[in-house]
C-alpha cells in the first residue's frame, strides 16, 4: 500500500491537491495522511493574563483546526468510492518542516503532494515559500507539487528535464517509474542544450539514463539552445500536453537554480502541471 502524505493549510489549493493524489493514485490502494502543522508562537515577556488569553486562544485555534481536519476525512470517506484508499487526518503542533520531515519517517512516506500556493498565495510566483521549503529541505522523500489551476485528466507523457550532469541511479528514478506504470505513461527526456554538444562524460551518463529508464517506456528529445532554460521548460510543458514534470533535486540539475533565482525570474517557470522533484541518492 501506497502512503501519501498531504500538507493543508484548510486552503482551496490544498483541497485540491488533495483530489489531485486521489486521481493520481485511483488505480492503487493507498493511505493519505493528511496533517496541518500547528505552530505555537513564543509567548516572551508577557503578562499572566496575556498568557491566559494566548492559552485560550491556543486551545480554541486547535479545537478549530481539528474540527477542520475531522471534517476533510469525512467528506473524502463519503465521496471517494476507491477500494483500498484510506483516510486520516493528523495535527501536528510544530512547525511545517518538522512535521512533514517527521511524518514521511515515521510513516515511511512514498510522496508528498501539496498545492503550490496556501490560503494567502500570489497567483503569479513560481511556488509559494512553503513549498518551495518543503521542495528545497525534505531531500529525502519525492515531492509533487500541484499547481491550483491544473484540471487534471489522463496523461500519456511526463517529462524529465536534464542537463546529463547527474550520475543516476535507479533508486532515484523509481518513484518516476512507478508513476509511469501507474499512469500507464511513457517517459519522455527532454534535454535543453547548454552546450555546443555533449562530452564524453555526459554521454555515458546519457546511455546510463536510458538503461536505467528502458528504451521501451521512454524517448529522448534535445532542444536547441534557449537562454531561459525555465522558460524553454515551460513551453515544452504546454507544446507536448504532458501531465508532469520532472526533475532530481541534485547539486547540477535545473532545480538549484529555479529555487535560487529571484522571485521576477521564477514567473517564467508558472508551471501548469504539477511538478515532481526526486530526491538525489548520494553514491
Amino acid at each position: 500500500m501506497m502512503r501519501i502524505i498531504l500538507p493543508t493549510d484548510f486552503s482551496k489549493n490544498a483541497w485540491h491537491a488533495i483530489k489531485y493524489a486521489t486521481f493520481l493514485f485511483e488505480q492503487s490502494p493507498c493511505s493519505f495522511i493528511i496533517i496541518h502543522a500547528h505552530q505555537v508562537s513564543p509567548s516572551g515577556l508577557i503578562s499572566t493574563i496575556n498568557k491566559e488569553r494566548e492559552t485560550r486562544l491556543h486551545e480554541i485555534t486547535v479545537q478549530e483546526s481539528e474540527r477542520k481536519l475531522k471534517k476533510i476525512v469525512n467528506h473524502l470517506n463519503k465521496i471517494n468510492k476507491v477500494p483500498g484508499h484510506q483516510f486520516e487526518g493528523e495535527l501536528v503542533t510544530d512547525s511545517l518542516l518538522n512535521a512533514i520531515g517527521r511524518e514521511v519517517i515515521d510513516k515511511d512516506a512514498d510522496y508528498i503532494i501539496m498545492g503550490t500556493q496556501g490560503a494567502s498565495g500570489i497567483s503569479e510566483i513560481f511556488m509559494g515559500s512553503n513549498t518551495v521549503s518543503v521542495l528545497k529541505h525534505i531531500n529525502f522523500c519525492p515531492v509533487i507539487a500541484v499547481p491550483n489551476s491544473y484540471d487534471f485528466s489522463s496523461f500519456d507523457e511526463i517529462l524529465f528535464a536534464t542537463n546529463f550532469k547527474h550520475l543516476y541511479q535507479r533508486v532515484e528514478l523509481l518513484p518516476l517509474l512507478d508513476l509511469a506504470k501507474l499512469r500507464k505513461a511513457r517517459i519522455n527526456v527532454i534535454h535543453v542544450i547548454e552546450e555546443r554538444e555533449l562530452n564524453e562524460e555526459q554521454l555515458q551518463l546519457k546511455k546510463l539514463l536510458r538503461d536505467l529508464l528502458g528504451e521501451e517506456n521512454s524517448d529522448f528529445e534535445n532542444f536547441d539552445y534557449h537562454p531561459n532554460i525555465a522558460l524553454k521548460i515551460n513551453d515544452l510543458c504546454e507544446k507536448k500536453n504532458a501531465g508532469m514534470i520532472a526533475m532530481i533535486n541534485s547539486q547540477h540539475g535545473f532545480f538549484k537554480g529555479l529555487t535560487h533565482e529571484p522571485v521576477i525570474k521564477k514567473v517564467a517557470f508558472k508551471t501548469k502541471i504539477p511538478f515532481l522533484v526526486l530526491p538525489e541518492v548520494e553514491s
